[in-house]
């Protein structure tokens, strides 16, 4: 009996499983307020020279741009004559006494702390931060979550969060802000791998497309209630406060997880792991099946998986052979692409010329369809053929922007959503994906490497944008490349349609031998892989 039977044999698709897939859900609503609250809480509004204090108290000209704008970081040495408007021939100078922001919207972190003019990078700064946090997280807390178990790691994540996120909503001075944004990170980090992990040590092989797709759609409902907060709460302090403080509540709701039974099991619990499985056993309506289990059962028939948690896997194992290099180098290059290219277009809104509430919930509307088509797609086309298409239309319409006038703002926000759907998507697939391809012994560390990935390209997407100052169609230039860089690697991936969660390295060894042979399997194995969306057979080589 492997543990996909097992499962079956307490119900692998009751009520249980729904339970899992809301109270992992309900705290993803919140963590698309962390990932995208700068759009809002680092927002620039209109802003000019604030004149000296020996100032007359008349009207103070600005000096004009080469597009006939007033400057915003130049003002005059000596007040023009203001019967010439137009002179703009005057010695000008930067602005020694601060700036005049038009704050009748909503202030921010760039209002308060001046992040304008040559203070500008450091927004991009504090984003960087944060996304750095997610980086140091995924390479700390993937090697503990093997060590402690998942829940743990889940529960703690949360609880930091809430703390650095409310703390952030008091900081008084801009370093102190950045510390505690690298404090969400690194706790958001956490909370995304034992979330995917969870989910998928839970879910049977026939759920885990749908319930990973469903698992995207409360972070796609977080992107609808943030422009939302954003337009009732104008004041960043209190925006801050207002999606951090849930967490606590999503603390204490996380011990009604349950630890995840596959670790278990590797980390000698058999015990404990026995009384979990009679448990949701009983949640699921088969409370007799449940107490057919018995202990030695339980180890028998996963005296392999049992074997299995003597052997000590690091990083360097994720290397230790061509199979598994090769399934490493591209997954991280599809998450680095992923993540670079999608926070380059999430965290460049104000760019587009579009009110920033509207873009705000458009760029989250289109997560709907596009989940929906990845739903569609994973199960019928494949993980493989679906990550593929995602990161290669991405990466053509972002280098699409390139050829279109910055005045046709309509068509340049249409080719953007479109390329932020695509990487949605792409991040979809990747979670189900990569926690398919890596075995069980391994998987939380690959899941970590991943992670690290595509945290290196969300933190570099900001200082990239950066380079738009040296021509703008730099930035666009090298985001698009990447992704198609990303989405040629992902074609050399094996596909994982309706295969068993592999539990040793060895058993993802033979998934690459039989995409040369010939596609038949053995009928019980078919029967127990097979998925209410998938009428086809299982295709074991890659698309």
């Amino acid at each position: 009996m492997t543990f996909s039977n097992l499962m079956d044999s307490v119900n692998s698709k009751g009520p249980f499983q729904l339970l899992i897939v809301v109270l992992l859900g309900i705290p993803i609503l919140g963590m698309a307020n962390h990932n995208l609250l700068q759009i809002f809480t680092a927002a620039t509004p209109p802003h000019h020279c604030r004149p000296p204090p020996n100032a007359s108290a008349g009207p103070w000209m600005l000096p004009v741009g080469l597009k006939g704008k007033p400057e915003s970081c130049l003002r005059f040495v000596y007040p023009p004559n203001t019967s010439l408007p137009n002179d703009t021939r005057g010695a000008t100078e930067p602005c020694l006494d601060g700036w005049v922001y038009n704050i009748s919207t909503r202030d921010s972190i760039v209002t308060e702390w001046d992040l304008v003019c040559s203070s500008n990078k450091l927004k991009e700064m504090a984003q960087s931060m944060f996304m750095a946090g997610t980086l140091v997280g995924g390479i700390i807390l993937g090697g503990l979550s093997d060590r402690f178990g998942r829940k743990p790691i889940l529960s703690c994540s949360y609880l930091l969060l809430a703390a650095s996120g409310s703390g952030a909503a008091f900081s008084p001075t801009f370093p102190i802000y950045m510390v505690l944004r690298f404090l969400s990170g690194f706790s958001i980090a956490g909370v995304t791998l034992s979330t995917v992990i969870l989910n998928v040590e839970w879910m049977s092989t026939r759920l885990r497309a749908i319930a990973t797709v469903g698992l995207g759609y409360f972070y796609t409902i977080g992107q609808f209630i943030l422009p939302g907060l954003a337009y009732l709460i104008p004041h960043w302090r209190w925006l801050q406060l207002t999606v951090s403080t849930p967490f606590f509540a999503f603390f204490l709701l996380s011990w009604w997880v349950p630890e995840s039974i596959r670790w278990m099991v590797l980390s000698g619990k058999s015990l404990k792991a026995l009384k979990i499985l009679q448990w949701v056993a009983a949640f699921n309506g088969r409370k007799e099946e449940g107490e057919k289990l018995s202990l030695e059962e339980l180890r028998f028939n996963l005296q392999k998986e049992i074997s299995l948690a003597k052997a000590k896997y690091s990083v360097a194992d994720l290397f230790r052979t061509p199979i598994l290099r090769r399934v490493t180098f591209c997954l991280s290059l599809a998450w680095f692409a992923t993540g670079f290219a999608y926070y380059s277009l999430a965290m460049g809104v104000e760019e587009f010329g579009v009110n920033l509430y509207l873009l705000q919930v458009i760029f989250g509307g289109v997560d709907i369809p596009a989940k929906f088509i990845t739903a569609l797609s994973l199960s019928y086309l494949g993980r493989h053929t679906t990550e593929v298409i995602a990161l290669l239309l991405a990466g053509t319409s972002i280098l699409a922007l390139l050829f279109v006038p910055a005045d046709l703002q309509t068509l340049r926000t249409v080719l953007a959503v479109f390329g932020k759907g695509c990487l949605s998507s792409s991040f979809s697939c990747l979670f189900l994906y990569t926690s398919e391809l890596y075995p069980t012994v391994i998987r939380q560390t690959g899941m970590g490497i991943s992670n690290l990935l595509t945290r290196i390209g969300s933190m570099m997407a900001p200082l990239v944008r950066i380079t738009g100052e040296l021509h703008p169609f730099v930035p666009n230039l090298i985001f698009g490349t990447i992704t198609l860089l990303g989405g040629g690697a992902s074609f050399f991936l094996p596909e994982t349609l309706n295969q068993p969660l592999p539990e040793t390295i060895e058993d993802l060894e033979k998934w690459f031998p039989r995409t040369k042979g010939p596609k038949h399997e053995p009928d019980a194995e078919k029967d127990s892989q097979e998925i209410a969306l998938q009428p086809c057979g299982p295709d074991l080589g890659p698309s």
